[in-house]
C-alpha cells in the first residue's frame, strides 16, 4: 500500500459558517480580459500576417519553420490543461507527495520520442502522423488510426471546455455559459485563421501565463503561512511527504513503478504518437530542432509538476491554520484549488484574476491544439487522399472552414457535457483509453517488420476492446461501490449538483476498504498502466494475426518506416554469436529487413556487400504492389 494512500489526513473542522461566493474585482476583470484579448491579437497578427499568400503547408506547418523554444513551450502548454493545474495539488492535498515520482517517467517518456519517433516521422516529411500508417501498411490502417483519434480528441474537447467552467462558476459564480462561448469563440477564431504558427506562440503566451499564475499562489500563500520551510515541517508532521514506495503491485493505485514505468507508456501516448505534438516536431525548421525541443520539455515538465505539487503542500498547511468553511469541505475534489486561490488572494486585486487567466490558459492551449490537429488529421488523412488535385487555395480555406466546424462541435460536446451526469468520467477516460491502443498500433508498425495490415486492424480493435472492458469496468464498479463518491479523507459531494467532481476521478480515484477480486480485480489496475497494458495487446494480437496469415509475405516494407531494434540488440551479443547469425550487427549493419527474413539473400531481392550497409533503401520512388523490389543499399541511420 502507496504512503500517499495509508496517511490521508481529515479535512479540518469545517467553521459553523458559510463561504461566501467570492467575486471579481475590476482589476481582476481586466486581467482576465487582457488574456483573451492578446491571445487573440497573436492569432489575428499571424492569420493577416501576408493573408492571401498562406499555403497549406504555412496553415498547418507553419511552413516547417518554427525554433526550438516555442515548440518545446507549445508540447508543454497542449496537455497541461486546467484539470491538471486544478487536480495535481488536489491530489497532493489528498493523498501526499507519491504523485510527484511521476516526474520520474519524464525522461524515458521523451527521450524515446526524441530519439525513435521523432527521426521516423521527420524524415518521411509527413504532415499527419496517420500519414507514416499507409507508408508502412496500407491506406486501410491510416483510416482506422484517423478516425480513432477524431474520436479521441472530439469527445475530449467538450469536457476540456466544460468542466473548468464549471468548477470557476460554482466557486467564484464566473457565468457558466459564458465562459464556455468566450473559451470556444475565442480559440475558434484564431486557431482556424491563424493555423498552426498562430496556435504555438498564443501556446508561448499562455505557458507564461500558467506559470505566473501558479507562482503567485506558491509566494502569497507560503509568505502567509511562514514560509516553504515551515510549509514542509507542517506536511512532515502529518504524513503527506511519501517516501519510494517500491510494492510492484500493479492493482495498487500510486507506487514507484507505476509512477515511474507505467507513465513512461502515457508519456509516449502523448508525446510519441499523438498528431498534436507530432504536428510541433514536423513544424521544427530542422530535425535537430525538433530532437531539442523534446529535450527542453523535460525540465518545463518538471517544474510544472513540482509547482503544483508545492501548491497542494501550501494549500494543506493553510487550511491547518484556517479552518474551511461548510462549503468548502463538501466541494468537489477539483474545486478545493479555486476556493483556496479565491480564499487566499482575496484582498489581493488582479491576482485572483491573473489565477483565472492561468486557469483558462491552460484550457485555451488544450483545445486550440485540438481543433488545429483535427483539421489537419481531416484535411491530409480524409479529403487530400479521395481529392488530390484540389488547389493550394481550395485546400487552404477548406482547412480553415474544417477548423470552425470543429469549434462549433466544441461548443456542442460542452452542452452534452452538461447533460450527461456521471457518464462525464468516462468521456474523460476515453481519451486515455484511446492513447494506449494508438501507441500499441505505431509500435507495432515501427518494430515488428512481419506485422501485416490484417493484423494491424485486428490488433487495434483488440487493443480498443480491451480498453474499453477495463476503462468502463472500472468506472461502473467505482459508482456501484461508492468509491467515487465517498473520498477517504471525507468530503462528500452530489453528483447531481457538482458534475465536475466526476472530472477528477480518472486521475485520482479513491480506494475502497475492501480488497477486490475476480474481475474486480481487474477493473482495479492502476489508471497508470492503462496505456501499457492496452499497446501490449495490440502488439500481441497484431502478431499473433500477422503470423497466422502469413506476415509480409508477398508484401514489401519501406525501410524508412522500421526503427532498427533488431540490428542495435545484436550488437550487444558477442563477436563469436553474431558471426553465426544471417547478418552481422554492429556499425556495419545489414538491413533489419535481411536480418528478419534472411532467406530474401538467396532469391536476390537484395545486392550489395554486407559489410558496408545499415539500411536498405528502395531505388526510386514507391515499390508497386506485386512487383518484386529492387534494393540499393547505402548507409543511412534511422
Amino acid at each position: 500500500m502507496s504512503m500517499g494512500l495509508s496517511t490521508a489526513t481529515p479535512l479540518p473542522p469545517a467553521s459553523d459558517t458559510d463561504v461566501v461566493t467570492s467575486t471579481f474585482s475590476l482589476v481582476d476583470y481586466v486581467v482576465f480580459v487582457l488574456l483573451l484579448v492578446l491571445s487573440l491579437a497573436i492569432g489575428l497578427y499571424h492569420a493577416y500576417r501576408g493573408w492571401g499568400r498562406h499555403s497549406i503547408g504555412q496553415l498547418l506547418l507553419a511552413d516547417r519553420k518554427m525554433g526550438c523554444l516555442p515548440v518545446a513551450l507549445s508540447l508543454l502548454a497542449t496537455f497541461q490543461s486546467a484539470v491538471a493545474i486544478l487536480g495535481v495539488p488536489s491530489e497532493i492535498y489528498r493523498f501526499g507527495t507519491q504523485y510527484w515520482f511521476l516526474g520520474c517517467c519524464y525522461f524515458l517518456g521523451l527521450l524515446i520520442p526524441a530519439h525513435v519517433f521523432i527521426p521516423i516521422f521527420y524524415r518521411l516529411h509527413i504532415t499527419s502522423a496517420y500519414e507514416y500508417l499507409e507508408l508502412r501498411f496500407n491506406k486501410a490502417v491510416r483510416v482506422c488510426g484517423t478516425v480513432t483519434f477524431i474520436f479521441q480528441m472530439v469527445i475530449y474537447m467538450g469536457v476540456v471546455l466544460y468542466a473548468p467552467s464549471l468548477a470557476l462558476n460554482a466557486v467564484t459564480g464566473f457565468d457558466l455559459w459564458l465562459s464556455v462561448l468566450t473559451l470556444g469563440i475565442v480559440c475558434t477564431i484564431y486557431t482556424a485563421l491563424g493555423g498552426l504558427k498562430a496556435v504555438i506562440w498564443t501556446d508561448v503566451f499562455q505557458t507564461l501565463v500558467m506559470f505566473l499564475g501558479q507562482l503567485a499562489v506558491i509566494i502569497v500563500g507560503s509568505a502567509k503561512v511562514g514560509g516553504l520551510g515551515h510549509v514542509w515541517e507542517v506536511a512532515s508532521q502529518h504524513g503527506l511527504i511519501s517516501g519510494i514506495e517500491l510494492d510492484p503491485d500493479p492493482f495498487v493505485r500510486h507506487t514507484f513503478w507505476t509512477l515511474a514505468f507505467g507513465g513512461v507508456f502515457m508519456m509516449l501516448s502523448l508525446y510519441g504518437v499523438n498528431q498534436a505534438q507530432v504536428q510541433r516536431y514536423l513544424s521544427s525548421r530542422t530535425e535537430k530542432a525538433a530532437v531539442l525541443s523534446c529535450y527542453a520539455v523535460f525540465p518545463c515538465q518538471q517544474v510544472a509538476l513540482s509547482m503544483g505539487c508545492l501548491i497542494g503542500l501550501v494549500m494543506f498547511t493553510y487550511y491547518q491554520e484556517y479552518p474551511m468553511s461548510t462549503q468548502q469541505s463538501q466541494a468537489a475534489p477539483d474545486q478545493f484549488v479555486l476556493y483556496f486561490v479565491m480564499d487566499l488572494l482575496r484582498g489581493l486585486p488582479g491576482l485572483p484574476g491573473l489565477f483565472v487567466a492561468c486557469l483558462f490558459s491552460g484550457s485555451l492551449s488544450t483545445i486550440s491544439s485540438a481543433f488545429n490537429s483535427l483539421a489537419t488529421v481531416t484535411m491530409e488523412d480524409l479529403i487530400r487522399p479521395w481529392f488530390p488535385h484540389v488547389s493550394e487555395v481550395r485546400a487552404t480555406m477548406l482547412s480553415r472552414i474544417i477548423a470552425f466546424g470543429y469549434g462549433l462541435l466544441c461548443l456542442g460536446m460542452a452542452y452534452i457535457s452538461s447533460q450527461m451526469g456521471p457518464v462525464l468520467q468516462a468521456a474523460i477516460s476515453i481519451f486515455g483509453m484511446v492513447g494506449g491502443p494508438l501507441l500499441g498500433l505505431f509500435c507495432l508498425g515501427m518494430f515488428f517488420p512481419c506485422a501485416n495490415p490484417p493484423g494491424a486492424i485486428v490488433g487495434l480493435l483488440a487493443g480498443l476492446i480491451m480498453a474499453f472492458w477495463i476503462g468502463i469496468g472500472s468506472i461502473v464498479t467505482s459508482m456501484g461501490s461508492g468509491r467515487a463518491l465517498s473520498p477517504p479523507n471525507g468530503s462528500s459531494f452530489s453528483l447531481s449538483s457538482n458534475l465536475t467532481a466526476v472530472t477528477m476521478a480518472t486521475l485520482m480515484p479513491s480506494t475502497a476498504a475492501s480488497k477486490p477480486t475476480g474481475l474486480q480485480r481487474l477493473y482495479s489496475l492502476s489508471y497508470l498502466w492503462y496505456s501499457a497494458h492496452n499497446s501490449t495487446t495490440v502488439i500481441v494480437v497484431g502478431l499473433a494475426v500477422s503470423l497466422l496469415s502469413g506476415g509480409m509475405r508477398g508484401r514489401t516494407v519501406d525501410p524508412r518506416t522500421i526503427y532498427p531494434v533488431l540490428p542495435k540488440l545484436l550488437a550487444l551479443l558477442p563477436l563469436s554469436c553474431q558471426k553465426r547469425l544471417p547478418c552481422r550487427a554492429g556499425s556495419q549493419d545489414l538491413s533489419l529487413e535481411a536480418c528478419m527474413f534472411p532467406e530474401k539473400m538467396s532469391n536476390g531481392m537484395l545486392r550489395g556487400s554486407r559489410d558496408q550497409v545499415d539500411m536498405a533503401v528502395p531505388e526510386e520512388g514507391p515499390v508497386q504492389p506485386g512487383i518484386s523490389p529492387t534494393f540499393i543499399l547505402q548507409e543511412t541511420s534511422l
